[in-house]
């Protein structure tokens, strides 16, 4: 077992462990049923996403396939509202709805990102599902894809094992 004090001391482990918690977190306790604002902005994100195509498994083969512009068009409208809404958050110091500060941190960038994103790509490739849209698909009526949602779970199980051996 190695010593905490080395541990702590590398550049690795202070950015894996920016990596796996979220430094944003709300430190306010609220009540269980808080949570129903979560469900409600998530069946509202599922009903845009179904109503959009983002979860039909054809417009993502014709992503795949380079037959049409759908898919891109709103993977790349959500990056420039991404962009632009950091930026506002930055520039302005907006706070979270509860008054709490936003905090960003740079990422560095390492080789395993390629692999995993070559990884998820052909994951989504095969099965017309990522992670996001997988509750929508399965809410539905495609059962099918709760064979990706065990399978991204199996997956993410398994590199929470391995991920002190993986190079980061």
């Amino acid at each position: 077992m190695k010593n905490e004090e080395t541990t702590t001391n590398t550049a690795d482990y202070q950015q894996r462990t920016l990596d796996s918690m979220c430094i944003n977190e709300s430190q306010l306790k609220h009540p269980w049923w808080h949570n129903f604002k979560y469900l409600l902005a998530g069946s509202l994100l599922g009903i845009i996403f179904y109503k959009a195509e983002i979860i039909s498994w054809f417009r993502i083969q014709e992503m795949f396939r380079f037959q049409s512009f759908h898919m891109y068009g709103v993977i790349g409208s959500a990056v420039i509202v991404g962009i632009i809404s950091v930026q506002v958050i930055k520039r302005t110091g907006v706070k979270t709805i509860y008054g709490e500060d936003i905090e960003f941190h740079p990422k560095s960038f390492n080789k395993g990102q390629i692999f995993g994103g070559v990884l998820f790509g052909c994951g989504w490739a095969m099965t017309g599902a990522c992670p996001g849209p997988l509750f929508a698909q399965i809410g539905s009526g495609a059962m099918v894809v709760i064979i990706s949602l065990l399978s991204a779970i199996a997956g993410t199980w398994v590199y929470g094992l391995l991920r002190d051996k993986l190079p980061h």
